[in-house]
């Protein structure tokens, strides 16, 4: 069934949105990463216009964001007082990252600078994973937790405003926590992704969390950063389109609870290495998009 989407000016199937959403879903809940990363590609391989793909995509993020900042929530996995420094700097972020994005859009270079971006962040992403999964597949090693055993280094140590984070255990200057999620704001504004497979490794190896506060911390953090971000993208770009977001999140919702459900029968190594395979996929494909002379220069019909 072919609906209209008035934003995205274009008609598509309904099943293909939904497909879609439920896909990236399920490799959320198998891989345990957010799925902003891959869902924006697929949506410009769909023929979504890629400034409509971004503003559009950080609807799913705020309704997959909540659910899991749930989950942690309910198992004390939310640092609050971290999160809360985190949300600032990530509001602060969603703005510039939105003022960026205005102004690439105004210079006609935003689905340029999108595909750029995307190209160079999957591919080494997808390098990184790949060859971290190699390791771990072929050297037995046991994984421990780093809770409380990471040392911050003696430039973050002398930044003032020193404050105490009891439920992470740390007394560290507010700037740093204020600073990852400002990088996590701009990251959800310019590009419709939450960062998370970002900002909780420098949560863990610049702040010193563990890994399941800096993952529960993230995501409610991410809840307020990429609302603020929709919002923005809506009012002043006008590139959010509802009815897309939402057959995306439903799509999403139900995927996510497959792709838990089935992510417990998976080794981690192999998991990440079949994740990395298809982020080099992906990041592949819009270079090929990118690069390659297309069969027809010039055309008015809308796939």
């Amino acid at each position: 069934m072919y609906i209209y989407l008035p934003v995205a000016e274009i008609s598509i199937p309904a099943e293909s949105v939904l497909l879609l959403g439920g896909i990236v879903g399920f490799l959320s809940g198998v891989f345990g990463v957010g799925g902003g990363f891959l869902t924006t590609p697929f949506l410009i391989f769909m023929g979504i216009p890629p400034a409509v793909a971004v503003g559009t995509q950080t609807n799913q993020l705020v309704a997959s964001s909540v659910a899991g900042s749930i989950g942690h929530w309910r198992r004390g996995n939310v640092d609050f007082k971290i999160g809360l420094i985190m949300m600032a700097g990530g509001i602060g972020g969603s703005i510039v990252g939105i003022g960026i994005f205005t102004l690439l859009q105004w210079l006609g270079q935003v689905d340029l600078a999108i595909s750029i971006l995307y190209i160079v962040l999957l591919g080494g992403i997808g390098i990184m994973m790949l060859t971290e999964s190699i390791w771990a597949a072929t050297h037995k090693k046991t994984v421990r937790d780093q809770f409380n055993t990471q040392k911050v280094s003696g430039f973050i140590a002398k930044l003032p405003y020193k404050m105490r984070f009891p439920r992470s255990k740390l007394y560290i200057s507010a700037l740093v926590p204020g600073g990852i999620g400002f990088v996590g704001g701009i990251l959800a504004s310019v590009m419709g992704i939450g960062g998370g497979f970002l900002l909780v490794p420098a949560m863990i190896y610049i702040l010193g969390m563990s890994t399941i506060v800096a993952a529960g911390t993230s995501l409610f953090q991410i809840i307020f950063t990429t609302a603020v971000a929709s919002l923005l993208h809506a009012v002043i770009n006008g590139t959010v389109d509802l009815l897309l977001a939402i057959l995306l999140i439903i799509g999403g919702v139900i995927g996510t609870q497959i792709g838990v459900h089935m992510g417990r029968s998976i080794k981690p190594s192999h998991a990440r290495m079949t994740l990395a395979i298809l982020v080099l996929l992906v990041s592949l494909q819009l270079s090929y998009n990118m690069f390659v002379r297309p069969a027809e220069l010039y055309s008015t019909v809308l796939w």
